[in-house]
């Protein structure tokens, strides 16, 4: 199993993932109190998906934050690397979604191919996150926008000490009841732990490349949604 204090295998994230995938959006909904419905409607509004437009949503697992792009008719493309996520999601009617699978980090997509690119919940899962927000850049096209969905820390320590608590005891149990893998939740909690706080987020996001970088953050801090653009012309130095 990976553990989120070691390099992050590719292959045994995606296992783990499959392991988890018919009761992935169930999960989910029980370990956040519903909360991850409202996270999903703020990622909705931060796309602001229109007619026409297309829209990738890498790390989209079974799809379920893919069909929130889709009321205003976009075409929309749910990218995982996961198979058996994806396999879920393809079973599950979804007009305007394509499922397709990909590495983050090698996308098999032309450059300037979406008009908004969006992760939620995947960025610190991948072997290298700013590599994986390079390639987003990529695919973007000029003027395109990011939003990046993704657990965050609490601004006051003695809360977000409890709160790391509370994700290190209370979400592997709930898991163990619910899961059939509850090794996974325990690499949740500690992947959330290690995971860097809002600025620093930021600050690899415009290392990255992308301009007008900022952050909302939602439930005390618990997750940030972090948006951003690409400018029309790639600042020099910058990796795409």
């Amino acid at each position: 199993m990976t553990r989120a204090q070691l390099d992050k295998r590719p292959g045994e994230v995606a296992a783990m993932f499959d392991l988890l995938a018919e009761r992935y959006d169930l999960l989910n909904d029980v370990l956040s109190l519903g909360q991850d419905r409202h996270w999903r409607t703020v990622v909705a509004r931060a796309v602001g998906a229109t007619a026409g437009q297309r829209i990738l949503d890498l790390a989209a697992g079974t799809g379920t934050s893919t069909r929130a792009f889709t009321p205003g008719g976009a075409h929309c493309v749910a990218c995982d690397f996961s198979l058996g996520m994806l396999g879920v999601g393809a079973r599950r009617p979804a007009p305007s979604v394509a499922f397709v699978a990909g590495d983050a980090l090698a996308l098999p997509f032309g450059d300037a191919s979406f008009d908004a690119v969006t992760i939620s919940f995947g960025l610190r899962n991948l072997a290298d996150p700013d590599a994986g927000l390079a390639e987003l850049l990529r695919v973007t096209r000029p003027g395109g926008r990011l939003v990046v969905c993704e657990f965050g820390h609490l601004p006051w320590r003695g809360l977000n000490v409890l709160y790391e608590r509370y994700l290190a005891a209370a979400v592997p149990a709930v898991a163990r009841r619910l899961s059939g893998n509850p090794a996974a939740y325990d690499y949740l909690a500690e992947s959330i732990a290690g995971w860097p706080a809002q600025p620093e987020v930021a600050r690899r996001i415009r290392g990255a490349g992308w301009s007008a970088v900022g952050w909302q953050n939602l439930t005390m801090g618990v997750v940030a949604v972090h948006t951003a653009r690409r400018a029309d012309s790639v600042p020099a130095g910058a990796t795409v």
